[in-house]
């Protein structure tokens, strides 16, 4: 829980244009002393839109993970059944990213004065949670199989798996264009081309069961991928339950951003300084400075919050200014008893 000073403005969706943020001055009572607040909220430009590449990309996959879960049934091709597995990893990540980069743009509300944005976060929670139980089913089956292998047919796990290169492919080019100017593009077009190359040793796979006739290769590289599942789902979920509880998003140092705040002009003191998610792409900031000589003007505020932006990835900042030599501020953990 934060206790966050009263924001006073709604940070508004951008609608295309980088309006630079909005700094106010205006007295707060707050533990009965009077306080000015600097309010310094960054708009940043609203994601491309990528609604054809995300449609496109989960009706390709999602019809590949279909087709690959049924030969992998079929010839008993445990790799293919767990790469589906994996692909369908693919349609989940890339759905939510849609969903996120379509309710960043919700305008807030009296209710939900930051949006939908925190949408993205438990869309997130609920892909790790999901992606952790169907690999829990996949590894069973597959550690069966190594037991008790079974026929399999190399060829069609190599023609199957092959049609996945492509279209794993495929949906990374899709994206190759805006991986560098939005990270949850950025996040699409990486997972596909490594899946691309999941699928090539699935293929891998088929041609040494087709050379060598040792089944228990299927099940060895399923639970290769299964591992390989886990390892990422389980990213997945650590970073979205600490995003969830209003962690510092991965990538910020708290620390730096104190030392900068305390090094601005005219800054004798710094307390109360939160940093959190907003959603998977947006983070905000409150923090408390002791001014010297009062309130130092919207241009300090202005370009506070142009460098917070712009430095350290922190889009919507708040800063409330108190003088020194003031009453004491309740939350300034220095002044508790």
């Amino acid at each position: 829980m934060h206790d966050h000073p009263d924001h006073g403005a709604h940070d508004h969706p951008d609608h295309g244009t980088d309006h630079g943020p909005v700094a106010r001055r205006h007295s707060h009572s707050h533990g009965g002393a009077g306080h000015n607040h600097g309010h310094g909220h960054g708009h940043i430009h609203a994601p491309a839109r990528f609604g054809t590449a995300f449609a496109l990309g989960i009706g390709l996959n999602t019809a590949f993970v279909l087709i690959e879960a049924g030969y992998g049934w079929a010839s008993n091709a445990m790799s293919l059944v767990a790469d589906a597995g994996h692909n369908l990893s693919d349609v989940l990540g890339l759905l939510v990213a849609w969903v996120a980069s379509v309710l960043v743009r919700r305008a807030p509300s009296a209710r939900f004065t930051y949006g939908l944005r925190g949408s993205s976060i438990l869309a997130a929670l609920f892909n790790g949670v999901f992606l952790l139980v169907a690999v829990g089913a996949i590894l069973w089956e597959a550690a069966w199989r190594l037991v008790h292998p079974e026929p399999v047919a190399g060829v069609t796990v190599m023609v199957v798996a092959g049609i996945g290169i492509l279209i794993n492919g495929l949906t990374a080019w899709l994206f190759a264009s805006g991986a560098k100017g939005d990270i949850n593009i950025r996040g699409a077009f990486l997972h596909m081309a490594a899946d691309a190359a999941v699928s090539a040793g699935v293929v891998l796979a088929g041609l040494a069961i087709w050379l060598t006739g040792m089944t228990w290769i299927d099940p060895a590289v399923s639970l290769a991928i299964g591992g390989l599942i886990v390892w990422a789902s389980w990213g997945l979920l650590r970073d979205s339950v600490t995003l969830s509880l209003d962690a510092v998003p991965p990538g910020i140092d708290p620390e730096a951003v104190a030392d900068w705040l305390r090094a601005r002009p005219g800054v004798a003191g710094l307390h109360d300084l939160h940093i959190w998610p907003m959603s998977t792409t947006e983070t905000a900031l409150t923090a408390h400075l002791v001014m010297a000589g009062g309130h130092p003007g919207n241009r300090f505020l202005i370009e506070a919050a142009e460098t917070l932006r712009a430095r350290f990835g922190i889009h919507h900042a708040t800063l409330q200014i108190e003088e020194a030599g003031g009453p004491p501020c309740r939350l300034n953990e220095a002044c508790q008893p």
